[in-house]
């Protein structure tokens, strides 16, 4: 996968196999392929593993359909996307992506525009995660990711990363320059569509805080281990799969807003099967679709009727007002500005 979307490539690593997600009892009405073929061009290993447990044996295979997972990486469906426009039909119904990757596919047209009385469960999406063109099957956010036992009072503002008592001990890590960027931003008092009053921050988070790049996020882990550093921001996912391989961590959402990453799930416009592909997609919206991922994963329902576990609730839920609160990527801004906002990161802020 390309820079942007490595962090996605290392998610996948926390997933695990759900063995608990067992079929028993799941009604078995209608006879397989009774209402055809649908084809789901996902991402492999566990998270394929999971999707076909929990939506295509689960639901679609007992409501009369054949499913077949192409698995493949960001950059090839999204070719496929680009090259099969103009074809009869394209070679899959259902393609999975992030929403940053699944912006600028939309933008050339590739796309359908969703049919919302045929995804009936869209009803129930967080409305700040809510697309014409795609429905979010699984979302997590960024927090600030601290250690407790050297941070005893919790941080409440991105700002907390340019407290001087902290300097030495920021973690940045490298793969994560967008919503690092975005962060620093609404910490300047700027906005989602402008990270340039974010540039000085960041030198200061450099210059004055000796922060630490990190190239990935495991480096992060590692580095916190260790105790070399203190805090970062990073997606609470990742927060949660940490604190429960043993590392004493702590997260905090900030005021400003927490910033979502989303899993896309959308139909190409000359998808073979497309009133299979509508029903693939209201099933990865039905709530125990959703929390079948949640388990070791850590990436949240982006429905709002998925009942999460106490602890998972107490943990990693956002409050209504939060909910309400978040701090989307302007995808326009970002895809116009996006060689600009690299080039500052690589050449000035790690330069």
């Amino acid at each position: 996968m390309s820079k942007l979307t490595l962090s996605k490539r290392e998610f996948l690593a926390l997933g695990a196999m759900a063995g608990a997600l067992g079929l028993a009892g799941v009604p078995r009405g209608a006879s397989a392929a009774e209402k055809g073929q649908i084809i789901a061009s996902v991402l492999g290993g566990d998270y394929a593993e999971l999707l076909r447990r929990i939506v295509d044996e689960r639901v679609m295979i007992p409501a009369g359909y054949e499913v077949v997972q192409d698995i493949s990486t960001t950059e090839a469906r999204q070719t496929k996307l680009r090259t099969e426009r103009t074809r009869r039909k394209a070679s899959f119904d259902v393609g999975l992506l992030a929403d940053l990757d699944m912006y600028p596919m939309a933008q050339i047209g590739v796309l359908e525009e969703l049919d919302e009385t045929k995804v009936p469960n869209i009803a129930n999406v967080i409305p700040a995660l809510r697309k014409s063109y795609a429905v979010p099957q699984l979302f997590s956010y960024i927090a600030i990711v601290y250690n407790p036992a050297k941070i005893t009072t919790p941080p409440t503002s991105y700002k907390d990363l340019w407290n001087p008592e902290y300097k030495g001990k920021v973690g940045i890590s490298d793969v994560l320059y967008v919503a690092t960027s975005a962060a620093a931003s609404l910490a300047a008092g700027g906005s989602m569509s402008d990270y340039t009053p974010g540039r000085e921050k960041l030198l200061a988070l450099k210059n004055e805080q000796n922060a630490k790049i990190l190239p990935t996020n495991e480096s992060i882990a590692a580095a916190f281990k260790s105790e070399e550093i203190w805090i970062t921001l990073n997606y609470v996912a990742r927060g949660f799969g940490w604190r429960k391989a043993g590392l004493n961590l702590a997260w905090a959402i900030p005021s400003e807003g927490a910033i979502p990453i989303t899993f896309e799930m959308a139909v190409p416009k000359n998808a073979p099967n497309k009133d299979g592909a509508y029903a693939y997609l209201n099933a990865a919206l039905e709530p125990d679709s959703q929390l079948g991922f949640l388990d070791k994963i850590g990436y949240l329902p982006s429905v709002t009727n998925a009942v999460l576990p106490p602890d998972v609730q107490k943990a990693l839920a956002l409050s209504p007002a939060d909910q309400a609160n978040l701090k989307s990527i302007d995808h326009a801004y970002f895809t116009a500005n996006q060689s600009k906002i690299f080039d500052f990161w690589t050449r000035e802020f790690k330069g």
